[in-house]
């Protein structure tokens, strides 16, 4: 039959341009090009989504083939960025904050993780975060690190001012185990888990639970000039991290193997117990990937509040949340 032979043809030159929805590439429209993405640390726990979206190849079915790489220096993203020597970077908010005041036309297009990691940690005798008046407390030298140590102690009715600082760089585990000082600022995830590893007994006051807002730590961020000239990558760069996400809340277990498997020298015990810790801040009561504008209106406020900015930041400019998926499911 005519009809037969026309429709078979027809379907023969739809599998061969790949145009009928049935290849394995990315979806029309979607970019397909290369990037690289620069984490802000080490490899932990709270990049299992963005292993997850490279390693399951959840980047590749957008359109985009990331490269994940491991910074030197935590102060490396800024300068890689403004260079052009990487086109994704996650950057904690508060560098963020103090990169845009020096003028860097930097902008947040996702929230890695939707809640403060950063804390207060501390070993016996202190109890709670006002008992640190009088004692010394270790600072890695970062701005941000005056404005969470002030934070945590006044929200406990303590005196700041009493406290005796001492910088110590990103040592506070060693500091702290060594009795060199009896606090530290650190990340609650990392750090303050490892501490309570070795004392149980240690304590670990979150920011946000003694006055500060709620709001994300780490950020997906790209310069002006990227945002502009090539929406359709960073699209499909949210699209692609925000399933890989979603599937590590959905398989933990998995999300543990591929970070531990794609990364050199990371212990499974600790991974798993890092991600058990850190997996409700990817949603947080909220989308994965979400940027709320009001609660960063809040943040602003309280950035400059504590001194970390001369002035609030400009959330209209420093966040752009419109390339979060607003459903996805998923993979």
């Amino acid at each position: 039959m005519p009809s037969v032979r026309l429709l078979a043809l027809v379907l023969v030159l739809c599998l061969a341009a790949a145009g009928c929805g049935t290849g394995g590439g990315p979806a029309a429209g979607a970019p397909d090009t290369e990037a690289t993405l620069l984490l802000d640390f080490q490899p932990s726990a709270v990049h299992t989504g963005i292993y997850m979206a490279t390693q399951r190849d959840f980047d590749t079915a957008e359109g985009i083939d990331l490269e994940v790489e491991v910074p030197s220096s935590s102060s490396d993203a800024v300068r890689l960025l403004l260079a052009g020597e990487t086109d994704f970077a996650v950057l904690d908010i508060h560098d963020l904050a103090l990169a845009r005041e020096q003028g860097r036309d930097l902008v947040a297009v996702m929230a890695i993780v939707r809640r403060p990691l950063a804390s207060v940690v501390a070993t016996a005798p202190v109890q709670r975060p006002r008992d640190l008046e009088g004692e010394r407390v270790g600072v890695t030298g970062l701005p941000s690190d005056e404005a969470v140590l002030d934070t945590v102690v006044a929200g406990d009715g303590g005196d700041p001012e009493e406290v005796e600082r001492v910088t110590i760089g990103f040592n506070a585990v060693a500091s702290l185990l060594g009795g060199e000082v009896a606090g530290a600022t650190a990340f609650w995830n990392v750090e303050g888990l490892a501490l309570q590893r070795e004392r149980p007994e240690a304590q670990i006051f979150r920011v946000d639970d003694f006055g500060a807002p709620r709001h994300p730590e780490l950020l997906l961020t790209v310069t002006r000039e990227t945002l502009q000239d090539r929406p359709s990558e960073v699209r499909a760069t949210v699209a692609a991290l925000v399933r890989g996400y979603e599937r590590t809340l959905a398989d933990p277990e998995g999300a543990t193997s591929t970070l531990i498997d794609a990364t050199e020298g990371l212990d499974r015990e600790t991974v798993a117990a890092q991600l058990q810790a850190v997996e409700p801040t990817f949603r947080a009561g909220g989308r994965i990937g979400e940027l709320d504008p009001a609660e960063l209106r809040e943040w602003a406020a309280w950035e400059a509040e504590v001194g970390i900015t001369d002035e609030p930041p400009e959330v209209e400019l420093m966040f752009d949340g419109g390339f979060v998926p607003v459903e996805t499911e998923a993979g």
